[in-house]
């Protein structure tokens, strides 16, 4: 799996857990937060931790956004500097803006200002982010109970150029693919012989433990 290059703006405890996955699955990770002892607490662990203010354009403007796979925005409950690092990575030309919201108004904002996806996790659910981001490609997760999700997901690069049918995803993966997403159309009453291409999103429903099989941590 290719290492990539991340930018963790906010400590606190998602922030945290984010730096720490990357970090150590081998991933360059910068770190930054006003607060000297969480930034300590990672010194060892990520590629560079900072003492600094994410919402001063100056202090961005140094860390090269525009050359990271993607930025991570941990803060939420100072909702004025989650929206203007949002803003600043957003211009800087991140790739990929990942920002966590305190409320539905916080996070209609964020999507108003160029945040790719917006989450309201805590602990556990920033170590599972973390390791989706590293999947290769970006993936969206819906948990329906503890041990079954829906994942809209590209095609695994195995796949590409199979067929549903020739690649007995039931039977093989133990998952289910209940969807195509071509563009806004999803097709649920899909062509069982249709070749799956690039362009195409799967939506699948499985257990948590088979989506391991595809290459989903879940």
């Amino acid at each position: 799996m290719a290492k990539k290059e991340y930018g963790v703006l906010g400590l606190g405890k998602f922030g945290t857990a984010v730096a720490k996955t990357l970090a150590e699955a081998g991933n360059s990770v910068i770190a930054v937060d006003l607060d000297p002892d969480r930034v300590d607490e990672l010194a060892d662990i990520v590629t560079c931790a900072m003492v600094a203010d994410i919402s001063d354009a100056t202090v961005l403007d140094t860390l090269g956004l525009h050359n990271l796979d993607c930025v991570i925005i941990g803060v939420s409950t100072n909702m004025q500097v989650s929206i203007m690092a949002t803003i600043l990575a957003k211009e800087m030309g991140a790739g990929y803006i990942v920002a966590k919201a305190e409320n539905e108004i916080h996070k209609h904002i964020l999507e108003k200002v160029g945040a790719d996806r917006i989450v309201f996790p805590e602990g556990e659910m920033g170590i599972r982010l973390a390791r989706n981001l590293m999947g290769g490609e970006f993936v969206d997760l819906v948990e329906l109970s503890k041990e079954f999700s829906m994942v809209e997901m590209p095609v695994p690069k195995m796949w590409l150029g199979k067929s549903i049918r020739q690649l007995n995803v039931r039977g093989n993966y133990g998952v289910n693919i209940i969807g195509i997403m071509k563009g806004e159309y999803i097709e649920v009453n899909m062509d069982l012989e249709e070749p799956l291409d690039e362009k195409m999103i799967l939506v699948i429903v499985g257990k948590n433990s088979d989506f391991t099989k595809i290459g989903v941590d879940v």
